[in-house]
């Protein structure tokens, strides 16, 4: 199954491509969508809008996961930054992917081990995890960071899934 994970960003929006077969994870790609600092906000969001649009057709995944953003001190900021989110979440959706969301801290963990990892613990699992991995950037591995949090727990929400469906229900009739 190919995933595609997205680390939100008004200015810099980080994207990982990998694939899952079973428990082995596989590195397609990653990068990051810029915007104008010198647009207006609807403009950047119309920009980061067509660049994930393109990278969706481009490298076609089948699910999409984005990492969830903690709230600023700053309530402008705070409020670019979700609709900024906003779109991230939008664009996979209209190209009918699933898409998930992950805690910054489950991705660490799940990643990393530790909840509150710093930026460079996550880039080196992540390039440990996807050997070949041509990390562009911090953004970027926080993308493909979430994109391996979503294969991890994808999976075992399938797995539980199965199990639920195979097992006889108590008290039913046989």
């Amino acid at each position: 199954m190919r995933l595609i994970g997205f680390d939100p960003g008004l200015q810099i929006t980080g994207w990982g491509v990998i694939e899952a077969v079973g428990n082995r994870l596989s590195y397609v790609a990653d990068g990051v969508v810029k915007t104008s600092p010198d647009a207006t906000l609807a403009d950047r969001l119309v920009q980061l809008h067509a660049g994930l649009r393109e990278i969706i057709a481009e490298y076609a995944p089948e699910e999409a996961a984005v990492e969830e953003t903690f709230v600023n001190k700053n309530p402008v900021s705070t409020l670019k930054l979700g609709q900024a989110r906003g779109i991230v979440l939008l664009v996979p959706a209209l190209a009918g992917l699933h898409v998930a969301e992950y805690l910054p801290n489950l991705v660490k963990k799940t990643v990393v081990g530790a909840g509150h990892a710093s930026k460079e613990q996550v880039q080196m699992m992540v390039k440990t995890l996807l050997p070949g991995a041509k990390v562009t950037g911090a953004d970027a591995a926080d993308a493909l960071a979430v994109a391996i949090c979503h294969a991890h727990h994808r999976g075992t929400s399938e797995r539980i899934r199965q199990m639920i469906r195979t097992q006889p229900v108590a008290g039913a009739a046989r």
